[in-house]
């Protein structure tokens, strides 16, 4: 099975920057959506960016001009570039994965859908103080 391992997280002051880190072992399929999602306290778990194996980029609103998701082939590791971070960022941020053998069908796969991804990471916290 695919195991996600996030890491990168801490605490930083607004308009700064951080660069979250997800290590995917295990994966032996031949299509895949990866991504992440992020959750505050008492609020619900919201899609923040994703990928996929067609090439295919998905940017929450709250986030586009300042975050860049993108995925290291060679080391299977998937990346949050997040720019001029805000307060409202803070939250608890998970890399997701699912993964599905060539031919399978993705109809009906939503990309910040948390209950359309079969394996989760342990997640990361961020920080942001106002």
């Amino acid at each position: 099975q695919v195991q996600l391992a996030e890491s990168g997280g801490g605490s930083v002051q607004a308009g700064e920057c951080l660069r979250l880190s997800c290590v995917a072992a295990g994966y032996t399929t031949d299509t895949y959506c990866m991504g992440w999602f992020r959750q505050a306290p008492g609020k619900e778990r919201e899609g923040v960016a994703t990928l996929d194996s067609e090439g295919s980029i998905k940017y929450a609103d709250s986030v586009k001009g300042r975050f860049t998701v993108s995925l290291d082939n060679a080391g299977n590791t998937l990346y949050l570039q997040m720019n001029s971070l805000k307060p409202e960022d803070s939250a608890m941020y998970f890399c997701a994965a699912e993964v599905r053998t060539y031919g399978a069908t993705w109809l009906g796969f939503e990309p910040f859908s948390s209950a359309d991804f079969g394996y989760w990471g342990q997640g990361t916290q961020v920080n942001v103080p106002s």
